[in-house]
Order: structure tokens, then sequence, then C-alpha cells
């Protein structure tokens, strides 16, 4: 019944457990397969018992004193192991995080889409870091770097809040944002016709934004030119001149 020492190169997320003659202990407190308490019993008599069920001695406290064993099948031990390692994970939230760059001389346009960009990540609830550097001398007068962030965070302000105010590290400006609740948070700028939030990468956003078709030309057609005259010319100045004979 003894088994073998997990292997280092195993991919499974189960930490390592003694089982059956691993097990070091000489004295062992041994819980039944149906939960009952068998007591302390010396480590020979804990695994006779787990064999005359058919299953394996398990240590899960091997920290305590005596430690604590269970008689279970070890299969299906590791089995309910792995399942609430994969549950609990399923409840741990990833944080996306983007990051918007500006500049202490950024052009307006420039901001509106810079903005724009952010209050689209926001509404798919990821974080926007901003970071605005400054280059050569602009950083004599840092506060015109400040101003451009203060006013990003002010036009910002409906759908995200900072979580520090902006530091100077270096030569740039940082500050993390993060979105607000959902029902605290403004609507999106460009909903769907039920109301929804449209992601920014979403089939019917990129839809929206294409062009229309263009507006069929009606053709107008020129009349045909006149025959020309005898001599050859279409505008000929002699042909209504009368020779006299």
């Amino acid at each position: 019944m003894s088994r073998p020492y997990a292997s280092r190169n195993s991919s499974s997320s189960v930490p390592f457990v003694r089982v059956n003659g691993k097990i070091r202990a000489r004295e062992v407190r041994v819980i039944g397969s149906d939960g009952r308490q068998h007591g302390i019993l010396s480590l020979g008599d804990a695994l006779t018992l787990a064999r005359s069920h058919g299953v394996d001695l398990v240590e899960i406290a091997p920290n305590a004193t005596p430690p604590v064993c269970r008689i279970v099948d070890y299969g299906k031990f590791r089995y309910e192991q792995a399942k609430r390692e994969k549950e609990s994970k399923k409840h741990q939230h990833a944080t996306k995080v983007k990051e918007v760059q500006l500049s202490p001389k950024i052009d307006p346009h420039d901001l509106s889409v810079k903005l724009a960009h952010a209050i689209g990540f926001l509404c798919e609830d990821m974080k926007v870091k901003v970071t605005l550097k400054f280059r050569g001398r602009e950083m004599a007068h840092t506060e015109f770097g400040f101003q451009v962030v203060q006013k990003f965070l002010a036009d910002i302000a409906g759908y995200g809040h900072p979580d520090f105010e902006p530091k100077l590290i270096g030569r740039g400006i940082n500050v993390m944002i993060s979105p607000l609740p959902r029902n605290k948070r403004a609507k999106s700028p460009r909903p769907t016709e039920g109301g929804d939030e449209v992601p920014v990468s979403s089939p019917a956003r990129v839809e929206s934004q294409r062009p229309a078709s263009p507006v069929p030309v009606q053709k107008v057609e020129k009349p045909a030119p006149e025959a020309p005259g005898a001599s050859g010319f279409t505008n000929n100045p002699f042909a209504q001149l009368e020779l006299n004979r």
C-alpha cells in the first residue's frame, strides 16, 4: 500500500503529502473514512486499519502533535484537493491595467482621443495608468504637466477615481485610475440600442464606425455634337456667305 513520492515535474498544484509507509511519526491520530475518530494509534496499527478497509493512510496535518492522518482513497483525496484549488482560483479576479501616455504640450484633439480611450477602458472595468513624461528642458516647468494631468482627471471623474494624487517620479508624472462601481458610473458615451454599454473592441461598435455607402450619382448625358459642314469645320464662319458670280 506504500505510495512513491510525488514527481518534481508534476504539473499538479496539490501539495505533497505523506502516504502509508512514507509517514515518519511513530504515533498518529486517526480519522476514519466516515469521519469517526479512532484516537491515537501507533503507525503500524493505523496502517493495518487502513489496509483492512482497502484504502490508504494519508497524513493531512503533519505539524500537529501527534500528526493527524485520515483513512481515505489517495486518488480520491488528490482529486478533491485539485477541485478545491480550481474553485478557489475561479473567485480570484485578475485586474487588467491599461496605460495612457500624455505630454505637457499635448494637442487638445489628442487629449480628447486619449480621454475617450481611457473612458472605454474604465467602462470595461479595467484600471488606467496615466503617465506624463517630460523631455529636455520641460523639467524646468513641471507645473504645466500637473495642469494637464489634473484636467484629464477632472474630465474622467464620472467614470473613475485616482487611487492616489499624481506624483512626480523621475522625469514623469504617474497616477492610477480605478473604475467607479457600475451603479455610480456615468453612462457610456456609446451605448447600444437597448441601453447597454458596448465594449471598445465589440463588433457592434466596429460596425457603427464604418462609413455609410456612397450615394449613386446620376450621369447627365451631354448633347450630341452637330454634324460638321461641307468644309469639314464644325463652326464655319463662311457657311452663310453667298458668293456673287
